[in-house]
């Protein structure tokens, strides 16, 4: 089995490339001009739309072939103060570069909206701002001319108070959505509400694909173990009629005390375990770490990999493997 890494967002290595410089929206009001501070945050966005081409031309020269983008890359982008500026034109140039690069290199794009991006939510004007972000999103990505390939992951969201009602919820929500939003989602389980057999549960009603967060089942599960999981998760791909590899998450904990947080780097043991678990029943897996550390956490993974070639374990390039079962 195939399995290439990826990173989320920002580089520990590649200084002064920050995808995700940004204004509050207090510091833009206090501008007296507000055209100037448009255009102060078009500029913004320009410079953080750069750094991920930068980021992207690293990542091709370090062989990572998947890359989660900075949600913040277009500074106040769907605030409701600023529903009237349209930044979109003057950055056209800048998005297709990044599109371009990507699909000449090969690498797998996407986003993760952030955790105010709910569909469970019983407050209408929460959903009108989550349905708004996820219309942002999409359209970042077609800015960029990437196909439905390039997706959105987001969780099923909070309880609420009663979790079956607020599943219910969110697939009547999202059925409600464009098929132009629908197409470009993928679903998480999270690490304390909606579980990995319940995220399944409302992938396989909507035919959407399920990422697999391996850290969250681990602190939020119902006694299964994740590769039990798996053929029922490699199906949600498979029935969404997606050609790409399942996608799943990494990440170890913080500290004994703080099982949820995420620590710099990852720790191989579980990860190995898991993808052994898996590998006679999968060809190609693509991993994003989740870890503070980013792609120094990659490169570390893959020195800790490289100990492991007398176990079945092949390095294929600087951040991709073959895992024998």
């Amino acid at each position: 089995m195939i399995v290439r890494f990826g990173y989320v967002a920002m580089s520990t290595i590649i200084k002064n490339a920050s995808p995700s410089r940004t204004m509050t929206y207090t510091h833009f009001a206090k501008l007296e001009d507000r055209e100037a501070g448009l255009h102060r945050l078009t500029r913004i966005a320009e410079e953080n739309l750069n750094n991920t081409l930068r980021l992207l031309k690293h990542n091709r020269a370090s062989d990572i072939h998947l890359y989660r983008m900075s949600s913040k890359l277009i500074p106040l982008a769907t605030h409701q103060e600023l529903q009237d500026w349209d930044p979109f034109p003057y950055l056209a140039p800048a998005f297709q570069a990044i599109g371009d690069y990507a699909k000449q290199a090969g690498i797998r794009l996407s986003f993760h909206p952030d955790h105010f991006t709910v569909l469970s939510t019983p407050r209408e004007e929460v959903l009108h701002n989550s349905i708004r972000d996820l219309a942002h999103h999409v359209r970042m990505l077609e800015a960029m001319g990437m196909d439905e390939h390039a997706k959105n992951n987001i969780h099923i969201g909070g309880a609420y108070g009663d979790k079956k009602t607020a599943g219910e919820r969110f697939i009547h929500n999202f059925l409600a959505l464009t098929p132009r939003i629908q197409r470009r989602l993928t679903l998480e389980n999270d690490d304390k509400t909606f579980n990995a057999v319940e995220t399944l549960e409302v992938s396989e009603k909507l035919g959407v694909p399920m990422v697999l967060d391996i850290h969250h089942q681990w602190v939020n599960n119902e006694g299964e173990a994740p590769m039990e999981l798996w053929p029922r998760i490699q199906a949600t791909w498979k029935e969404a009629h997606s050609t790409l590899p399942p996608k799943i998450h990494v990440s170890s904990p913080k500290s004994e005390k703080d099982i949820r947080g995420h620590a710099d780097y990852v720790d191989i043991e579980p990860l190995l375990a898991f993808l052994r678990g898996i590998a006679a029943s999968e060809t190609h897996v693509d991993v994003m770490i989740e870890a503070k550390m980013k792609d120094e956490a990659l490169f570390k993974l893959m020195e800790d990999m490289k100990s492991r070639v007398h176990e079945g374990v092949h390095i294929v390039d600087q951040a991709t493997v073959e895992i024998e079962p």
